[in-house]
């Protein structure tokens, strides 16, 4: 199974990679814009594998840029504490 067909596994997931990369000194604008050609990427190149993938997509196809980053610094925030390193 892929890592994108289940919700927490995706969530779980992004959060190690955010701890990983604020581990590594990566500054909040920096962590703001990856997630944001990520999403980017995502949306153009990846079938959504469950629901909620899909209603992030659908949001993304409509959103304008701005809305867009504001999509990807929610998903920030919405991982932060998740991940397997997260306390």
């Amino acid at each position: 199974m892929s890592i994108l067909e289940n919700w927490d596994e995706w969530k779980n997931f992004l959060g190690d990679r955010l701890n990983h990369a604020q581990n590594e000194g990566m500054d909040e604008q920096v962590v703001s814009n990856l997630a944001f050609e990520i999403g980017d990427y995502l949306a153009k190149q990846v079938d959504p594998k469950n629901v909620q993938e899909r209603v992030l997509a659908d949001l993304w196809s409509v959103a304008s840029q701005d809305e867009q980053q504001a999509i990807a610094n929610m998903m920030v925030k919405l991982v932060q504490n998740n991940g397997t390193g997260a306390h």
